[in-house]
């Protein structure tokens, strides 16, 4: 059955809901039956939403008959991952502590995403509080991916990949932390893009790291992705990490001409590639010099420790987030407990899932006494060396190209029993979110197999109009 939403776009539903070929009503209500019944071949939606998705349709149908301007998103459906807050609608962050809490307000994405116009049809699974590369760390079962569905469709954002590729979303909104946008994307076949740190809103995104998380758009399409992230862009008094700077108009960014753009492919982001990537990330940048961007080698020489640092920060920080579900202020608590400290423990033992629990301990660990200094600190320090690199290429180019994951998606369970092996996918991701520079992932071919394969584009701070060019060029060139 095909999807309701195939061959729409944002603005092909704009011009449909003003022209009078259909109501906003009528798409949500396709779309919403759509989605449950395929939903179950995926797992990609925990919780569906549909009065709030009708009220939102019906407030659309209102302003454009009452010659109003609709919003940018007019009637879009849309899904957000199980990590952005949504006033009475459940908010799990896949996760049984939180299986039955309803937060009393709205992320501030969220608030400015159905003042757009857009539809909400529901809530995007995910890994538990958005920890994982694979999304199978959901407490209510992993994501299949809808290209292939005995393989994982990428994590933590795994759900909101999966609903757009499997046409039951136009778009949705997801959260990376060290790749949790841009992977799935990849493995999904869509776009997914990571703005700039305090681009885009924290308010209301639970936090797991928060200097690294960012919220972010899924589309099908460059266009609908530069339209959604240019509605929930910009500074939020909600969110004192949120930047001041102007947000561009993306849309116009679009112009197709990347003629004497300067690019830069980095040599520590090309070894160890799985050989069907590298070939389709080649035939990518052979593509973007036909389009007359000048192509040259760069070097980012403090890339080879950028894992441990992150791993070190993002799980320090986890571990001093996390510490507040403890049994007392959220949702569940453990039945079988005498003393206080039995009920921190065992609600926290009983509510955690094994990767949270990996990643609390460690982060735990390197926060101690006689640790800091030796480790979180000095993972600091490697920080500030990687944005040192990244700051220095773009003095000699406008935007690097590199893959986003040395292999296409895996199959469920693969990776499951070796932790390190599952950090490793995402060792061409996390650089950028250390960084906090704009990323993004954008399609560029299948494997022998059949599997998508996405190409990653980075530029420098608050530069998503120029990455949104050079990878809307690349995709109408492509096609």
């Amino acid at each position: 059955m095909s999807s309701p939403l195939d061959g729409l776009t944002i603005r092909g539903i704009r011009k449909g809901l003003t022209e009078k070929k259909f109501s906003a009503a009528e798409v949500a209500t396709e779309a919403l039956r759509y989605a449950r019944e395929e939903n179950p071949k995926t797992n990609a939606y925990l919780h569906f939403c549909p009065e709030r998705a009708m009220d939102a349709a019906r407030r659309v149908d209102e302003r454009i008959a009452r010659g109003e301007e609709p919003g940018p998103l007019a009637g879009a459906p849309v899904a957000v991952k199980d990590v952005i807050v949504t006033r009475g609608v459940r908010t799990t962050c896949g996760s049984r502590l939180l299986e039955k809490y309803v937060p009393p307000y709205d992320a501030t994405a969220v608030v400015r995403l159905e003042q757009a116009g857009g539809v909400i049809l529901g809530k995007a699974n995910c890994d538990e509080f958005a920890m994982g590369s694979s999304n199978e760390n959901s407490a209510y079962g992993p994501v299949r991916n809808p290209v292939a569905p005995d393989r994982v469709p990428g994590g933590s954002s795994g759900g909101s990949a999966a609903v757009v590729a499997q046409g039951t979303a136009l778009v949705s909104l997801g959260s990376d932390t060290g790749g949790s946008i841009r992977q799935p994307a990849s493995f999904c076949g869509v776009v997914g893009v990571t703005p700039t740190y305090g681009r885009v809103s924290r308010y209301g995104l639970v936090a797991f790291a928060s200097s690294l998380d960012h919220i972010g758009p899924f589309a099908r399409n460059v266009a609908d992705a530069a339209t959604l992230l240019g509605v929930i862009a910009g500074r939020d008094e909600m969110d004192s990490t949120s930047a001041a700077a102007p947000v561009d108009d993306y849309e116009k960014a679009l112009t197709g001409d990347v003629r004497g753009m300067k690019i830069g492919l980095p040599k520590e982001y090309f070894a160890g590639l799985a050989s069907d990537t590298g070939n389709l990330i080649q035939g990518a940048v052979d593509r973007l010099k036909w389009l007359g961007c000048e192509v040259m080698d760069i070097s980012l020489p403090h890339t080879e420790y950028a894992i441990s640092a992150y791993y070190i920060i993002c799980t320090a920080e986890a571990s001093s987030n996390l510490s507040r579900y403890d049994g007392v202020r959220y949702t569940f608590r453990s039945a079988s407990s005498d003393t206080l400290s039995d009920m921190y423990r065992n609600t926290r033992g009983e509510g955690f899932g094994a990767e949270c629990k990996r990643r609390i301990m460690l982060g735990t660990y390197v926060l101690s006494h006689g640790y800091y200094d030796a480790y979180y600190l000095k993972a600091q320090k490697v920080r500030s060396l990687i944005t040192g690199d990244f700051h220095k290429a773009f003095e000699k180019v406008d935007a690097l190209i590199t893959p986003v994951s040395p292999f296409p998606a895996f199959k469920l369970g693969e990776k499951l029993a070796d932790p390190l092996e599952m950090y490793l996918s995402d060792i061409y991701t996390i650089t950028g979110d250390l960084a906090g520079i704009p990323c993004m992932s954008v399609p560029c071919g299948k494997t022998s197999e059949g599997l998508p394969v996405g190409m990653q584009i980075l530029t420098r701070h608050f530069n998503e109009a120029g990455m949104f060019r050079l990878a809307h060029a690349y995709e109408q060139a492509a096609c």
